[in-house]
């Protein structure tokens, strides 16, 4: 199938992009990899008066450092970064490894040297690696509209299914990642049917320490940990209750396999809205996704203590 007939808009600043975004209303879409959009437009599951292209934006591609506001050192990503790009950073896996390490496992090679880390995030699909590490690691979503500038945390950016925060006349323009001080471990964990497609369900880990030296590492208590899900609801989720039950633990104490898979129950015993469908019912998804928290988090912690990771 071919799109419905649209007209192309190619702005040269993100200033010109929003004005048209306010202009054009609802008729209106900004594309920039175009990886999610364009199966949809030529499926007819969606149908656009007009394509905003922001690839030829500046300002809204790159990777550097930036100071952050609260807790010190922050990386920032341009919307318009290819997955590609992302996966290529030393930066990123130096500073943010969590989204390194997500990135092999977006689609096929050709989708990440198209598609952007902006466009996964404002897509919002449930199952996608980006959303998920974004939320996992409290990211800040930056965005622009003809009202000026605006910082939304990943918290309250995934707002439905394919919905976010954004306003029709607003232009995501980058993503702020703020970087660990001390003892961190991270990893990320999914199942799909065949590689490159969508997650039947997925964990994302990210777990600090308290303190930066020490005796013994599995003295120090969990000062911090995200337990991010994907491929399990609606949007991307955090598992708030298992992550509230951890923290402040001595990290040797939920270091072993029993306790992984504790906390993999717990990270999917209250979850609601669980698709069941042609890839497995709901109650399948909640096992496969259990296990996968408890992998990820063992692989996760075992870092944070500069252990090799075990398996659950």
């Amino acid at each position: 199938m071919k799109p419905s007939s649209f007209s192309y808009h190619a702005p040269a600043s993100a200033k010109e992009a929003v004005e048209l975004l306010a202009e054009l209303g609802d008729g209106a879409k900004v594309i920039a990899g175009g990886q999610s959009l364009i199966p949809m437009l030529a499926l007819r599951l969606a149908a656009f008066e007009h394509l905003i292209d922001i690839r030829d934006v500046p300002g809204v591609r790159g990777i550097s450092g930036r100071d952050g506001s609260v807790s010190g050192e922050a990386v920032w990503i341009g919307a318009g970064t290819t997955q590609a790009a992302i996966g290529r950073s030393a930066l990123v896996a130096a500073k943010i490894p969590l989204l390194a390490r997500a990135t092999p496992l977006i689609g096929h090679f050709q989708i990440r040297n198209r598609g952007t880390i902006g466009g996964s995030l404002a897509h919002a699909e449930a199952a996608a690696e980006y959303p998920a590490v974004a939320l996992t690691l409290d990211a800040v979503i930056e965005t622009v509209s003809p009202r000026g500038q605006r910082a939304i945390p990943a918290n309250g950016f995934f707002t439905g299914l394919w919905t976010t925060a954004l306003e029709p006349d607003e232009l995501l323009t980058g993503v702020v990642f703020g970087v660990p001080g001390g003892r961190a471990g991270f990893a990320i964990e999914e199942f799909s049917r065949r590689p490159g497609d969508f997650a039947v369900a997925g964990a994302a880990i990210a777990i600090e320490l308290a303190g930066r030296n020490g005796p013994d590492p599995r003295d120090a208590p969990v000062s911090r940990c995200g337990i991010g899900l994907f491929g399990l609801g609606p949007t991307p989720l955090r598992a708030s209750a298992a992550e509230a039950a951890v923290t402040g633990t001595p990290a040797g104490d939920v270091s072993t396999d029993a306790r992984a898979r504790e906390i993999g129950q717990a990270a999917v015993a209250d979850l609601e809205s669980v698709p069941s469908d042609l890839h497995g019912p709901a109650a399948y998804r909640k096992r496969v996704g259990a296990a996968l928290v408890a992998t990820a988090w063992l692989r996760a912690i075992s870092e944070a203590l500069g252990e090799e990771a075990v398996s659950a």
